[in-house]
């Protein structure tokens, strides 16, 4: 069968992807673009509305069309009503049942021309997320999954209804995963997961000692370690320092925390005071003083007041996020934020905009700091413009033009300018 895999939302969903690409393959079925394809598999993210609405609409229209569509990632668990309303000859891939897309698409090839039947997989435990085959979206990346899941409860956070309980992978069968993508040339590893701090907790291995573990793998490779809740790093805060005080593991510290408001973080049932999430990234910018930061903000949760939003722009005025990825707060079904009395949309959407504006400014700012400095870089990936991707100790994106070396290679770089987006440099040396 000719088929279509579209992606949404997080890095995890994407390793999925990748993984089910290779399904399809090894499964004798043909990877096409979305208007070639008999069937279009769906991996779905259901944490904004506006995403869910998109892929609904999606669902529906291939269905008019008669497009067979298979749907997977997360709104099947918490929304299958939904999909089913839209589309009632769907089939259904639950979040832990990537490994099974080859025998659903064999069932729907065997089933073509007799009386229709939906097929549903829901398996309890995620099977196949390590050491599979894969198609990855840039060979010289491995997005390795540590864990499904997550022990926590945000009021509006609909993920952790979806994915369940947290369930981290063993640690040698993730060695094992990264080994194997070194062996296959990638020269960069992402680790991902609803939450990177929370890994081994239902284990005997917890993060500091995993990273341990991969940096001993042999090769020339850098790790990138994904997000982490402050409440999370606060119990391994001191080994997780001396973990990434390895040459291998960016300085990169992604740190959601949502609000600088506490009566708010207290609203979204957070596990964290903005004190601690601050003591946790002082920390870092002390011992690495080239860390770069990233965090996520929702804009107009409920109960937020003008001085709970303002605690939040001074924070970012004060802590100097490189990105914040920002979020207008919108209900999500089946969670406790889902009947709280909403503010206004226009004040969301004002409050959405003059944040984005401080925070365009600030890194802005940032971006002055590196022009005329001569630093080492890591060769990423071939960069969409001509040249190559680099990334500093600290994840700083850096684009080499007309670079003429292969990825996996560490050099030292001129930065001559800056743009919103990334660093322009030229070749002093490679080491």
């Amino acid at each position: 069968m000719k088929v279509n895999i579209s992606t949404y939302g997080c890095s995890a969903n994407q390793a999925s992807a990748e993984i089910m690409k290779a399904s399809v393959r090894d499964s004798g079925h043909e990877l096409v673009p979305a208007e070639n394809a008999e069937v279009v598999v769906i991996n779905t993210c259901t944490v904004k509305n506006t995403t869910e609405q998109k892929i609904l609409h999606k669902i529906r229209e291939l269905g008019e069309k008669g497009t067979g569509v298979i749907v997977t990632g997360c709104m099947p668990q918490v929304q299958l009503e939904d999909i089913m309303h839209q589309n009632p000859d769907a089939h259904i891939l639950g979040v832990n049942s990537i490994s099974r897309l080859g025998h659903v698409l064999d069932s729907m090839e065997h089933a073509k021309g007799s009386s229709k039947e939906n097929f549903k997989v829901f398996m309890p435990e995620p099977e196949g997320f390590q050491s599979v085959p894969r198609i990855r979206y840039n060979p010289n990346i491995h997005i390795c999954q540590l864990s499904q899941g997550c022990n926590y409860s945000c009021a509006y956070c609909i993920v952790t209804i979806a994915r369940g309980s947290l369930r981290s992978f063993g640690p040698d069968e993730i060695v094992d995963d990264i080994k194997r993508a070194v062996d296959e040339g990638c020269r960069e590893i992402w680790l991902t997961s609803q939450d990177n701090g929370q890994y081994g907790t239902d284990r005997d291995v917890l993060l500091p000692q995993l990273l341990e573990m991969i940096c001993r793998i042999p090769g020339q490779f850098k790790i990138r370690v994904g997000m982490m809740n402050p409440f999370s790093v606060t119990p391994i805060l001191e080994d997780l320092l001396v973990a990434f005080d390895n040459e291998k593991i960016y300085t990169f510290l992604h740190l959601p925390i949502q609000s600088a408001s506490d009566d708010v973080l207290k609203n979204m049932n957070r596990y964290h005071s903005i004190s601690e999430a601050n003591y946790i990234i002082e920390r870092f910018r002390a011992r690495f003083t080239e860390m770069t930061l990233f965090t996520d903000i929702i804009t107009g949760y409920p109960g937020e007041t003008d001085d709970d939003f303002r605690k939040t722009v001074d924070w970012v005025k004060e802590y100097r996020p490189e990105k914040v990825n920002i979020s207008r707060f919108t209900p999500r079904p089946l969670t406790k934020a889902w009947d709280l009395r909403k503010i206004d949309s226009r004040i969301i959407v004002n409050r959405s905009n003059e944040l984005h504006e401080v925070c365009e400014a600030v890194k802005l700012e940032s971006r002055t700091g590196l022009i005329g400095r001569e630093v080492d870089v890591f060769l990423s990936k071939d960069a969409k413009q001509d040249g190559m991707m680099a990334r500093t100790d600290s994840y700083k994106p850096v684009i080499i033009p007309c670079c003429g070396m292969e990825p996996g290679v560490t050099c030292r770089v001129f930065i001559y300018d800056a743009t919103p987006g990334y660093f322009l440099a030229r070749i002093v040396r490679p080491y």
